[in-house]
C-alpha cells in the first residue's frame, strides 16, 4: 500500500470536496445588503478585503461595521486623536472598497459585552438589514475580535437567524486560532485593490507586515482552495453543520 491509498483508507482525501466549496456560489441577487463586522479599522479590509470588492462590483451593498474606531491603535497618541485618525482610514479603505462605513461607538482595548450591548447590537444589525453578515472568528487572542463575533453571533440567534453567517480569519496562527475553513472565495482579481485598502491604514504601518501576514495567507489559502489568492471562511448552518 502506497502513501495515497493509506490517506484514502482513513478517509482524509473523502472530506475535500466540502473544503473547497466556492462560496461566491451561495451569493445570489437577493442577499444584496452584505454585513462584514471587525474589532477594529482595517480588520474587515484583512480578513475579506478581497471578499468585500467582489461583491461590492457585483453590485451588493456591502457595509463595514467596526466595533472601535482604533482608538489604542497608534501608541504615544491621545484616544481622540487616535480615534479621528482611523475613523478617517477606515473610510478612505472602504471608498477604495466601494463599501460603506458603520461605527459600533465601543473604545479599542476597553470593550465589554454586557446586556445593553446585545440589545444596541440587536437593534443596529435590525436596522441595517444584513441578508449576509461576516464576523470575525471567536477563537481569538485578541479580546476586541472575540467581542464583535459574539454580538454579531447573538444578534444573528435573537434575529431568528435571518441572515446567513460567516466567520472570518485575521493572521491566523497568531491572532486566529484553530480556524478550519469550510469555504472560499477565489480574490485574484481582487488582490491589488484588497491590498490598497489596507494600505489605506497608513497609522497601522502595513507595509511592515501586509506583504509577510495577510498577503501570504491568501496565497496559502489560495493553494489550498485551486487558486492563486483566496479568502477563507466558516459558514454557521442555520440547523445543523451539513446544512
Amino acid at each position: 500500500m502506497n502513501r495515497r491509498d493509506i490517506i484514502k483508507s482513513v478517509g482524509i482525501l473523502s472530506a475535500a470536496p466540502f473544503l473547497s466549496k466556492d462560496l461566491s456560489a451561495r451569493i445570489n441577487d437577493n442577499e444584496t445588503r452584505i454585513l462584514i463586522a471587525g474589532g477594529h479599522p482595517d480588520d474587515p479590509e484583512t480578513g475579506c478585503g478581497g471578499t468585500m470588492a467582489y461583491l461590492s462590483e457585483k453590485g451588493h451593498y456591502v457595509m463595514a461595521l467596526y466595533l472601535t474606531k482604533g482608538e489604542a491603535g497608534i501608541p504615544g497618541t491621545p484616544l481622540d486623536s487616535a480615534a479621528e485618525i482611523r475613523t478617517n482610514e477606515a473610510k478612505e479603505a472602504c471608498f477604495i472598497l466601494n463599501a460603506h462605513p458603520v461605527f459600533f461607538g465601543q473604545i479599542d482595548g476597553d470593550t465589554y459585552i454586557d446586556q445593553d450591548e446585545y440589545k444596541k447590537m440587536r437593534k443596529l444589525i435590525g436596522e441595517l438589514q444584513p441578508d449576509m453578515a461576516f464576523t470575525q472568528w471567536p477563537i481569538d487572542t485578541h479580546p476586541d475580535h472575540r467581542i464583535i463575533s459574539l454580538l454579531i453571533y447573538d444578534a444573528w440567534l435573537n434575529l431568528n437567524k435571518k441572515f446567513s453567517l460567516y466567520y472570518y480569519e485575521v493572521m491566523t496562527g497568531e491572532q486566529s486560532q484553530l480556524f478550519h475553513p469550510s469555504e472560499y472565495i477565489d480574490i485574484t482579481a481582487y488582490a491589488e485593490i484588497k491590498k490598497k485598502a489596507c494600505m489605506a491604514h497608513k497609522s497601522q504601518k502595513p507595509e511592515e507586515w501586509y506583504v509577510d501576514v495577510h498577503e501570504r495567507m491568501s496565497l496559502f489559502r489560495g493553494l489550498e482552495s485551486g487558486c492563486k489568492h483566496a479568502e477563507a471562511f466558516v459558514r454557521h448552518p442555520h440547523q445543523n453543520y451539513m446544512a
